[in-house]
């Protein structure tokens, strides 16, 4: 059977009539109040989904903010655990210290004549006067594997008294320097053979530079990161074998 849009016509006067009629027979439905227990009803039922709708909200919030606290809390406890060493390395006097350093270099690595105040030919008399003056026995590490020569040494002032300047040379010329001195007490570790190992960059040259019992040693010279690195770790593991 063909239906077309005319059999559907609300606007015919057969649709009309029919509407009237069945108004006027449900009349009395229609104009009843609506009952009070479908009102509680249906209030009980918005108010569950509204107390729905809150949860997932709170609940959400609570989520990401126990996210971000556990995040938060397992960062913390990585760098605590892998890096109490390393806040040494970052205190005002270390910062100082490297800084020195650097600038130490800048001074005496140029010259021709007079880089070291006491040169390697007498390199037993060097090591002898500057313990002496540093108050703790020092050790000048062989870096004839990696290229360099040592050059010789020199006194130098510093924050927490005496500091020492060793300084090495490569056949072409290149110059590097190890600084060393005490950071003061302020400046001593949890554990006193506590050990932090950090790289610099904010002085006129870049250094490796660590603090280890409460003395600090710096590697200076105008190298790539990653060729300081591999020098500093030279001296590092040179200077740990001697004090072991």
């Amino acid at each position: 059977m063909k239906t077309t849009d005319t059999d559907f016509d609300d606007g015919s006067p057969d649709w009309q009539a029919q509407r009237d009629a069945l108004r006027q027979l449900h009349r009395d439905v229609l104009d009843e109040p609506i009952p009070a227990n479908l009102l509680a009803a249906a209030g009980l039922a918005a108010q569950s989904h509204a107390r729905k709708a809150m949860w997932a909200r709170w609940g959400g919030m609570a989520a990401g903010i126990a996210m971000a606290f556990g995040a938060g809390w397992l960062a913390s406890a990585q760098w605590s655990g892998s890096h109490t060493g390393s806040m040494l390395a970052r205190s005002p006097a270390a910062r100082e210290f490297v800084h020195a350093a650097a600038v130490a270099h800048v001074v005496y690595a140029p010259e021709k004549r007079h880089p070291v105040e006491v040169a390697a030919a007498e390199q037993q008399h060097l090591v002898q006067w500057l313990s002496k003056r540093l108050d703790k026995p020092l050790r000048v590490p062989d870096l004839s594997a990696q290229g360099y020569a040592l050059v010789g040494g020199r006194l130098l002032p510093g924050n927490e008294g005496a500091r020492a300047q060793f300084m090495f040379e490569r056949a072409g010329g290149e110059r590097l320097t190890l600084y060393v001195g005490s950071l003061g007490p302020s400046s001593s570790a949890p554990r006193a053979d506590e050990t932090a190992f950090r790289f610099s960059a904010d002085g006129p040259v870049p250094s490796f530079y660590w603090v280890d019992r409460g003395f600090g040693y710096a590697l200076t010279g105008p190298l790539s990161r990653d060729a300081l690195l591999t020098l500093a770790t030279a001296v590092y593991r040179q200077l740990e074998k001697a004090d072991g």
